[in-house]
């Protein structure tokens, strides 16, 4: 990345699935298989994709808003047993490995936020071997997860970054919130689990969709 002189934003912020790893069909999917072994209405496509991001908890209860809370641990364990045995294929997006690369080696600092836990976002980093590229890292189970502004508040105290120079990534409306409600910049992408639409009314800087146009976006304008 050439250095075009003085940059807006020192500190980028990336959501995990669906913003940098290809996994939403997988989680939908594993959402949906989970309701269905435990006899709960399987919610549509549509309703597995928006909770995407959001913490575990918060997410089960969204799809399942019939379902006993004494029962919420059932649910979790077979969604979690349905995500797991597709885990280890689950791929960076194509050219995510080098927008990173390109960013690091241009100075900026980059950061994850992710409705993950840590130990899961721990076993993809690893896999993947991208965990050098980034500063610092924060999961839904560490504190409040999105749209809470906790998670990128967090981050951005560890970096020392103020929120007029970070740019929060991300492929849901909760990641716009979450950048909104922490003070910061929101750039959207439609590749992910939420839609064009609902991404565009919360009026992000871009709404890019691909990774390619990303990259791009971040050149002449990060």
């Amino acid at each position: 990345m050439s250095d075009p002189g003085p940059r807006r934003f020192r500190f980028v912020v990336f959501d995990w699935d669906g913003t940098l790893a290809d996994s939403t069909a997988l989680i939908a999917t594993a959402i949906r298989d989970a309701c269905r072994d435990i006899g709960e209405p399987v919610p549509d496509e549509t309703t597995a994709r928006y909770v995407i991001g959001l913490g575990l908890a918060d997410a089960l209860r969204h799809v399942a808003p019939g379902l006993v809370p004494e029962r919420h641990r059932d649910l979790a364990v077979r969604y979690r047993h349905h995500y797991l045995a597709g885990d280890a294929r689950i791929p960076l997006f194509a050219g995510a490995r080098e927008m990173l690369d390109e960013l690091d080696e241009a100075g900026f600092l980059l950061a994850v936020a992710t409705g993950k836990s840590r130990v899961g976002l721990n076993r993809a980093l690893d896999q993947q071997g991208i965990a050098h590229r980034f500063v610092a890292t924060r999961c839904a189970d560490e504190g409040f997860p999105k749209p809470n502004p906790d998670m990128l508040l967090h981050l951005m105290q560890r970096v020392g970054a103020d929120p007029r120079e970070t740019l929060m990534i991300g492929d849901t409306t909760h990641d716009l919130e979450l950048a909104r409600n922490a003070g910061a910049a929101g750039v959207a992408v439609s590749y992910g689990a939420h839609s064009s639409a609902g991404l565009a009314e919360l009026n992000p800087l871009a709404l890019v969709h691909t990774v390619d146009e990303l990259r791009r976006w971040l050149r002449a304008n990060a």
